[in-house]
């Protein structure tokens, strides 16, 4: 019982450390270490969403793939994890104003 414990604590200790990236359109590959994502399962349209509060980036996957949104007031991003439709509230409030969120730089 100790060797195994023993064995399963090397293992973790060498076990290298990575990040999760994700593609995003248009954009290339994006490390999440400082988003919070939330997996969307009440949701048809959204399936996973992440926000770096600290920069207001939101990334958006929805159907599989991930679109970016800079500049996302924190306000937007609680109403839209919050919004009894997702899928609408992204349409309505965020999609019709990507220009409005549009990334100028690579982040």
């Amino acid at each position: 019982m100790v060797r195994s414990v023993a064995i399963l604590l090397a293992l973790f200790w060498t076990s290298p450390v990575t990040t999760e990236a994700v593609d995003v359109h248009g954009r290339g590959e994006i490390d999440l270490s400082a988003f919070a994502c939330t997996d969307t399962p009440r949701s048809t349209v959204v399936q996973r969403v992440c926000y770096d509060q600290a920069q207001r980036h939101l990334l958006v996957n929805i159907g599989g793939g991930y679109s970016e949104y800079c500049r996302l007031p924190v306000a937007t991003y609680q109403a839209f994890v919050a919004a009894t439709s997702m899928g609408q509230f992204y349409r309505q409030r965020i999609a019709r104003s990507a220009a409005q969120f549009a990334c100028d730089t690579p982040n």
